[in-house]
């Protein structure tokens, strides 16, 4: 089996921005455009195209509160391309939240 090649090998990821600033907006539902920027690795003007994408398609809403805008998600949207259409958004989000419920372990009570 071939290695990728080192031009290219270690710049793609299997989720795209527009996932990640949906997973993002999921985990903390008031976060600042400028926060899932940093968190994420893209510009604070990407993150808001991203979200007026999101917006359009109806995976969420968006509500000024204050100063501040509150992002809510419908996780029964479907996704986009047709070999996963048949998945609604939330499948995703729960595959990436789920961890962060968890209950930590007991170190005491791990299994060996």
């Amino acid at each position: 089996m071939s290695q990728p090649s080192s031009s290219r090998g270690d710049q793609w990821t299997f989720l795209t921005n527009h996932a990640r600033v949906l997973i993002a907006l999921a985990r903390d539902s008031e976060a600042r455009g400028r926060d899932v920027a940093d968190a994420i690795g893209i510009t604070e003007r990407a993150v808001q195209l991203i979200v007026a994408d999101l917006e359009a398609a109806g995976y969420l809403t968006r509500e000024r509160i204050g100063r501040r805008n509150h992002y809510t998600i419908d996780p029964t949207v479907a996704l986009r391309h047709p070999n996963e259409a048949d998945h609604p958004v939330g499948d995703l989000l729960t595959t990436f939240l789920h961890r962060e419920d968890a209950p930590t372990p007991d170190p005491e009570h791990a299994a060996p």
